[in-house]
């Protein structure tokens, strides 16, 4: 995209009425046009690789199939792919981490002012990167204190604790031995100071590293 041509975009959110909020905003922004809409993950990855949209607005979680960080990952993956700004109501580190991972440009928050959206956008596709204030703060405090962080896979595991499941199905779902399992949440209480999977569940959801329920 250059020169005056617009900014085209493609909504992807299972919720219509998130959808239709969105484009009467942008739809009324100048340089910017809603060029499609997906209600799955799977139509917005197979929307985004037709050639014509310069930006994708992604929701994280659809009611079924394929989730906005996957749609993510398979939509950039390709040559001149469009750039991917996640736009939802989820800010934990078990969110955002694994959306910037898989290449997304941008993520914002769905209460972010029209006026930060719009500039997000166009930032996107200038091919910069925007984060909402929460997420840039909590990234920031990952790299001052690395040694407290959380890996991706510690984050899966203690956010299955905190759904209640035991060592073994913890293993079962994510495809672990018990032992392993084990292992990782020794690392989270000695990162998070606890002794207890109470105590790493409460912790882990008072500094945003999982998502309050």
């Amino acid at each position: 995209m250059t020169g005056d041509n617009p900014i085209r975009l493609l909504l992807a959110d299972d919720h219509p009425v998130v959808r239709a909020g969105l484009r009467a905003l942008l739809d009324t922004e100048p340089g910017l046009v809603v060029t499609a809409e997906a209600a799955t993950a799977e139509d917005a990855v197979t929307r985004a690789a037709e050639g014509d949209i310069d930006v994708v607005l992604m929701d994280l979680r659809f009611g079924t199939g394929m989730g906005g960080v996957e749609a993510t990952a398979q939509i950039t993956a390709r040559p001149g792919a469009p750039r991917v700004l996640i736009v939802t109501t989820y800010d934990s580190d078990a969110d955002t981490l694994p959306a910037i991972e898989a290449g997304a440009t941008g993520y914002l928050l769905k209460d972010a002012p029209p006026e930060d959206l719009a500039a997000a956008v166009r930032t996107a596709a200038a091919g910069g990167t925007t984060l909402a204030p929460t997420v840039a703060d909590r990234l920031m405090n990952r790299l001052r204190t690395p040694g407290t962080a959380l890996t991706r896979r510690e984050t899966e595991v203690l956010a299955l604790v905190a759904d209640g499941l035991s060592n073994q199905a913890i293993g079962r779902r994510l495809h672990l031995t018990e032992g392993t399992v084990k292992s990782h949440l020794a690392r989270i209480y000695t990162k998070l100071d606890v002794d207890s999977r109470t105590a790493a569940v409460a912790t882990a959801t008072d500094l945003g590293l999982i998502r309050r329920r």
